[in-house]
């Protein structure tokens, strides 16, 4: 783990784009990661799949599904990225994604506090 709370925030960022950029081809194009407790808050400006912005236009709902879909299993690979390079111990990822302002808002919730951040 890292040493700093501004390492480990690196460290999550670097993730975290990683992770984007194998499951769309693209990373992000901002983010923020925030450390409360053992809460993990990562905000991130993405771009939207052109053909999930196409399908939106003439049936939301569909894209609704797919972005759900993508969604699970971003979730699922970035839990397994940060235990196996972060060795944190994950309770569960909440995440959304608002097709309109393009930002997705990923709360992880860590079993405990990290190592040397506890207060």
């Amino acid at each position: 783990m890292p040493a700093s709370l501004g390492t480990l925030k690196q460290e999550i960022m670097k993730i975290y784009n990683s992770v984007n950029q194998k499951m769309f081809f693209t990373g992000v194009k901002r983010q923020r990661v925030d450390i409360v407790g053992n809460k993990i808050v990562i905000l991130a400006e993405h771009q939207r799949i052109r053909a999930l912005l196409c399908l939106d236009e003439s049936d939301r709902q569909i894209s609704r599904l797919v972005d759900v879909a993508l969604l699970d299993k971003n979730k699922e690979r970035l839990k397994t990225a940060i235990e196996e390079n972060l060795n944190l111990k994950i309770k569960t990822i909440l995440k959304d994604y608002d097709p309109v302002s393009e930002i997705a808002g990923t709360i992880i919730v860590l079993e405990e506090v990290p190592a040397g951040l506890e207060t």
